[in-house]
């Protein structure tokens, strides 16, 4: 599933995951340009001691890095977080395709639901994506800004990443079950013991 391309016109838009430190410092620059520069949040709050425990996607528009998100995995659930596109390439099929890329990836791990704190003037949009404030919660905030919980039920995948699935596929990396990978390749030798 990684890396997602796609065309726009001339524009080169990929999606990837996030894989060594080299990405992680795209992320954390485009987060600090947007959260910390633009909205002036506390770097505190926005580097909240969850993203080494996270898996992240970055965007790319002729090879620029220019959005990320954030997914973070609980028991039943999935959230996606930390949504940022850089000013200059805002209001575009991007963020939709990082979400759409996102929910895949969550689907795929067999997942059926899939949570986000959204900046309340932008749930219209992700409505758009088939997210839905959850009924009886109240909107909150933090960090300057009110949320309210959005929520989108996915359907189960016959595809699913799952404890019965093919060895080699759970040991593959995030988001490339379907490539073979090194320890596929490994099992070509023989045994030790």
């Amino acid at each position: 599933m990684m890396s997602v391309h796609t065309n726009h016109a001339s524009n080169d838009l990929r999606i990837e995951m996030v894989r060594d430190l080299n990405d992680f410092m795209k992320v954390v620059a485009i987060r600090a340009s947007v959260f910390l520069a633009e909205q002036d949040c506390p770097y505190d709050e926005e580097f909240d001691n969850n993203d080494l425990s996270s898996c992240h996607l970055i965007a790319y528009l002729r090879n620029e890095p220019v959005a990320t998100l954030r997914i973070r995995w609980f028991a039943s659930f999935a959230k996606i977080e930390r949504v940022c596109v850089m000013k200059h390439v805002r209001g575009g099929a991007l963020v939709k395709l990082m979400i759409e890329t996102a929910v895949d990836m969550i689907g795929r791990k067999g997942y059926r639901h899939v949570l986000g704190y959204i900046q309340k003037r932008l749930v219209p949009f992700w409505k758009q994506l088939g997210f839905h404030p959850r009924e009886g919660r109240e909107g909150f905030r933090f960090s300057d800004y009110d949320y309210v919980e959005c929520y989108r039920e996915l359907a189960a995948r016959n595809d699913a990443v799952t404890m019965d699935s093919d060895p080699y596929v759970v040991m593959r990396p995030e988001g490339e079950w379907d490539e073979e990978s090194v320890l596929d390749r490994s099992a070509a030798r023989p045994a030790v013991a």
